[in-house]
């Protein structure tokens, strides 16, 4: 099983899916609930408006539950869409269309027996304000429908009717709102919490960057203390001298937005970053050819270097006390591959909770966002786990 990075509109999705699902199925309640009065009153319409009303009412209303089965939401807000507008606009044509007689029975058309299933078909797709305008209207409208179409011996009166309509459909319209808003909030704080950790994670990074950094320039600056003591003034002390100062301006000014890593240093800086984590851990480094020409920012090496030490962190975490784990480094001349592989006990990366940051964040996320990166974890229950970091000279 393999997974990509979240995205931040996961718990907005799976509610907008479940609604999608909730609502068609009324559709679908209702229709059959109400075929035998819409065959009785097809005669009191012109021969067009009844099949045309059923197929685009109940039919939009079916599909808006088919799309929730597609992969992109989108289809789910143009189906809620259309089925709200099928609605309001099945009531004038209705009205135009009306040949009477006057129907005798107290519950009047059909058609004004589920305004609020419309207007929750509206919350898949529009803004609250225009969904509460659209019950309002679609409410307002059926009732002027039924006082229009009834025999007034058993018409109500008409604004009491339009207010119950309203008020009885608010709840179930209002609770629709406030399921995706709540989606929406923890999408949101998700996102927040993303970034925060992304922030950490990086800021993590830049520092054991300069811890090790410190540890180099304190080794040329020791080294060149004690071949001057030893030497004396030569040449090649110079240079040596010469190097050193350089590293510390370097060190003091930290590598500009335009600095390159070189395939030695990064393999140095991977190698590092893997024995924080595991100094057990092996990098198998394989170069093709013309290898030496590859040069990376300091941002992409420094991600792919956190991502390599998260992955180990999880791995000795939850592979289990008996996994073996394996780096490898693929260097070319324009892309960069680290492979870390467990035999572990593995997982299903769609049960992982999306509050879990390590998997989200810290490493397929963290390498999707850098430029010409990509992760992916592949894993099974009972098959271990297999990261896949790739950077590519964008």
């Amino acid at each position: 099983m393999t997974t990509a990075v979240a995205g931040h509109r996961e718990a907005t999705d799976r509610i907008l899916r479940i609604f999608a699902v909730f609502t068609s199925a009324g559709y679908l309640f209702y229709l059959l609930l109400l075929a035998p009065s819409i065959v009785t009153q097809a005669d009191h319409f012109d021969m067009w408006w009844t099949p045309t009303a059923v197929v685009a009412v109940f039919g939009s209303g079916l599909v808006l539950g088919v799309s929730s089965l597609l992969r992109d939401t989108r289809a789910v807000g143009i189906a809620g869409a259309a089925a709200a507008v099928a609605f309001l606009v099945a009531i004038p044509t209705g009205l135009l269309a009306w040949n009477g007689p006057p129907l005798t029975n107290g519950l009047g058309v059909w058609l004004s027996t589920f305004p609020g299933l419309a207007s929750l078909a509206a919350v898949a797709a529009w803004r609250p304000i225009l969904v509460f305008v659209h019950m309002v209207v679609a409410c307002t409208g059926v009732q002027i429908f039924n006082h229009v179409v009834r025999d007034p011996d058993v018409t109500n009166p008409l604004v009491p009717d339009i207010a119950f309509s309203i008020m009885f459909c608010t709840l179930f319209v209002g609770a629709a709102v406030m399921a995706l808003r709540t989606g929406r909030v923890l999408d949101s704080t998700l996102e927040a919490t993303h970034s925060a950790a992304a922030a950490a994670a990086a800021s993590h990074a830049r520092n054991v960057e300069h811890a090790r950094f410190d540890a180099l320039i304190h080794d040329g600056v020791m080294s060149t203390l004690l071949a001057a003591a030893r030497q004396g003034a030569t040449p090649r002390l110079s240079a040596q001298a010469s190097a050193t100062l350089r590293q510390l301006d370097a060190l003091r000014a930290g590598p500009g937005p335009n600095h390159r890593f070189e395939a030695t240093e990064i393999v140095a800086h991977l190698r590092a970053a893997a024995g924080d984590i595991d100094d057990a851990v092996t990098l198998d480094v394989r170069e093709a050819s013309g290898a030496d020409a590859l040069t990376m920012p300091v941002d992409a090496v420094r991600a792919v270097g956190a991502a390599l030490a998260e992955s180990l962190r999880n791995s000795i975490q939850h592979a289990g006390p008996h996994a073996t784990r394996a780096v490898t480094v693929r260097v070319a001349p324009k892309a960069l591959v680290v492979e870390v592989a467990d035999t572990g006990r593995g997982f299903d990366p769609r049960m992982v909770p999306t509050h879990r940051l390590g998997l989200t964040v810290s490493i397929v996320g963290r390498m999707n966002r850098l430029p010409g990166g990509s992760g992916r974890v592949d894993s099974a229950p009972g098959k271990g786990t297999h990261v896949n970091l790739t950077w590519a000279m964008p």
